[in-house]
């Protein structure tokens, strides 16, 4: 019988992979701030048409700015964390679906414990 089991992908730093990651960072963080100014943009817009109530209209978009403005914060986070921590440090990128073979006589605890790919620098250096 197979059963299907998250496995947890976690990628060794390495200079190259953290240069990577800063700069994935950085244009996330340039892109939220366009969707700011897009945003600022659109609401001035929207706002010199006097279709929409100028109140309503401004609570939403300060909704949505905050929104990304937060998601900023927690990016320039990640980057201060990402100075600090030590090359070969490991982080956890992602989890995925595997598919485990489970017979009878298995060792519960072993087929049921927690499953690892090890990445470093885009290739697979381990599987736990």
């Amino acid at each position: 019988m197979q059963i299907i089991q998250t496995v947890v992908v976690k990628q060794i730093l390495t200079e190259k992979s953290k240069q990577g990651l800063l700069a994935k960072y950085q244009t996330q963080r340039l892109q939220l701030q366009k969707e700011c100014d897009q945003l600022l943009f659109e609401f001035k817009r929207m706002e010199k048409t006097k279709t929409y109530s100028v109140d309503t209209l401004k609570k939403h978009f300060d909704k949505e700015i905050q929104v990304r403005k937060e998601k900023v914060k927690l990016l320039e986070f990640q980057m201060e964390q990402l100075h600090i921590l030590p090359i070969g440090s490991e982080l956890a990128e992602k989890e995925v679906q595997a598919l485990i073979e489970v017979k009878a006589g298995d060792v519960w605890e072993a087929v049921s414990k927690e499953h690892a790919i090890i990445i470093k620098d885009g290739i697979v250096e381990e599987i736990r």
